[in-house]
């Protein structure tokens, strides 16, 4: 039997790694659910999914040159029209924070959606740094929606003092200022 992307089939539980599971369609043929297509929230250990001879259903999404079959089990589920996957839930702390809900905050990193966050790269509704509000180039606060150029000017300060914060922790860890390396 010829496996084609996009089919979905039945298989037995094989194999579990770190990374995955393998998982034997038919007649010996063998294909791999990477852990990222196990289930729409996120998998820290694949054996919190899956045991050893589970009958899952797959769909498979790729199929190499030489042989190795990509699979998923989330995306063999059966979705209602127009409805998307859960989204994924993350850390209340820094990192990549996207769409967590209205208000919801993050200290730092990249920001995206709704709530924003203190701190970092913030994009989306509420998303500023940490409720102040902006200074235009005037040096006035402006309360209302920053113009182009003051954003400019706002994320070039913030990259200067980054780039700056930056070198002088690396320069510590070198032995800085002339030090010289052995």
């Amino acid at each position: 039997m010829a496996i084609e992307v996009g089919a979905k089939l039945e298989g037995k539980v094989t194999g579990i790694t770190h990374f995955g599971a393998f998982v034997d369609l038919s007649g010996g043929v063998t294909g791999l659910v990477h852990i990222s297509e196990i289930a729409d929230n996120y998998v820290k250990d694949v054996k919190d999914h899956l045991k050893l001879d589970d009958v899952v259903t797959v769909k498979v999404i790729n199929v190499d040159k030489d042989g190795k079959i990509g699979l998923s089990i989330k995306q063999a589920v059966d979705r209602p029209e127009g409805s998307q996957p859960p989204q994924r839930e993350r850390g209340a702390g820094g990192g990549f924070n996207r769409d967590r809900g209205p208000g919801a905050g993050g200290g730092g990193g990249f920001n995206r959606g709704p709530g924003g966050g203190g701190g970092g790269f913030n994009r989306g509704p509420g998303g500023g740094g940490g409720g102040r509000p902006f200074k235009s180039q005037s040096g006035k606060p402006s309360y209302g929606k920053p113009s182009f150029e003051d954003k400019v000017s706002r994320f070039l300060k913030d990259s200067e003092e980054r780039i700056s914060s930056l070198k002088k922790n690396t320069e510590g860890k070198r032995g800085g200022r002339g030090a010289k390396r052995v």
